[in-house]
């Protein structure tokens, strides 16, 4: 797997099972992530809400100008991949 120049933030919660797998998914990739905890971040909650229907949906990740709600880590490799291409 390829690195990428584009930005890629996690969107996350303590607690979260699905965040917590999808991190450690991630960890084998050469991803560079920023994480931001939405229940310690209120700018982070908004974003999250804005893109999840009003909902705190996590995980949530921002791909350059692509966000993914509730992703698996195909979906986020490969939007990584298309993403750092444009």
């Amino acid at each position: 797997m390829s690195t990428t120049d584009t930005e890629i933030t996690f969107f996350w919660r303590p607690g979260c099972g699905f965040c917590m797998a999808l991190e450690r998914q991630l960890a084998s990739t050469n991803l560079t992530i920023t994480y931001r905890n939405i229940w310690e971040d209120p700018e982070a909650a908004a974003f999250v809400r804005s893109h999840a229907q009003g909902n705190e949906v996590v995980p949530t990740v921002q791909i350059g100008s692509s966000v993914l709600v509730n992703p698996n880590v195909d979906e986020v490799t490969s939007a990584a991949v298309t993403t750092g291409g444009d």
